[in-house]
């Protein structure tokens, strides 16, 4: 299959699972204070703090040479930015943007409720390429590298049910080389294809749906590769379309 690199599908698979442990299991232990009393640590200044994540997150989706997606003014539930995956360099290579509820990979386990939500992924078109350090090429990205990164999103946050936590990262790893063989054979019986606008034209989606929720993935005409999962949200009413203000997404 098609990829860039390690940090294409690293970023985005390293960043979700970790949220979602964090839900998963919250810090009960008590919190001690770093103070010890003394006065010149008591006033150590606010500019230490660290950079706000919602800051970060804007940061790396400004630094980005191509146009992010979402979904287009037929949704109007709550829209968030979430991470973006970045080359060796540093160069943004793609990112994701969220809208609905905000996922949680035992969400519905813990509340009884079923989440709501989409989460659209846009990945950089790029051509064949040599690395950052001119030691190796890099290869080029394709509608397999958006399909990959949805079907390992919509993994980060999937909790099969009775399933004991130990027993979880053993079935995510199996489950995650499954969506990678899934995502090189965009063309196999386990894949549908879905028609859906993009900026108002009608593309054509690879689709497939399973007990966890549903995944996509196509291109656009603007030069780049959208992926998508949800759950709770049905994919056949979707509509994409790029994000002119960043500042509509928490």
């Amino acid at each position: 299959m098609e990829t860039t690199s390690s940090s294409l599908v690293g970023a985005q698979t390293a960043d979700a699972p970790a949220a979602a442990d964090a839900a998963q299991e919250p810090h009960t232990g008590s919190h001690t204070s770093p103070h010890t009393g003394d006065p010149a640590e008591a006033q150590q200044p606010e500019a230490a703090a660290p950079v706000p994540a919602a800051r970060r997150a804007v940061e790396g989706f400004l630094a980005a040479d191509f146009p992010w997606y979402g979904l287009d003014g037929a949704f109007t539930g709550p829209r968030r930015l979430m991470q973006v995956g970045t080359a060796a360099d540093g160069t943004v290579e793609h990112g994701s943007t969220g809208h609905g509820d905000e996922p949680s990979a035992r969400g519905e386990i813990a509340t009884g409720e079923k989440e709501r939500f989409a989460v659209v992924i846009t990945v950089a078109s790029n051509p064949l390429r040599r690395s950052s350090d001119g030691t190796g090429i890099l290869e080029a990205t394709s509608v397999s590298s958006a399909a990959w990164l949805a079907g390992s999103g919509l993994l980060a946050y999937s909790w099969p049910g009775q399933m004991d936590h130990a027993l979880r990262n053993d079935w995510l790893d199996q489950q995650t080389e499954a969506a990678w063989e899934l995502a090189d054979d965009l063309e196999g019986e386990d894949w549908s294809t879905l028609s859906l606008p993009v900026d108002g034209e009608p593309t054509t989606f690879h689709y497939r749906e399973s007990e966890f929720g549903w995944v996509l993935a196509g291109s656009t005409g603007s030069g780049v590769h959208l992926g998508a999962y949800g759950r709770g949200m049905s994919a056949y009413g979707l509509g994409f379309s790029a994000i002119t203000d960043l500042g509509t997404y928490e």
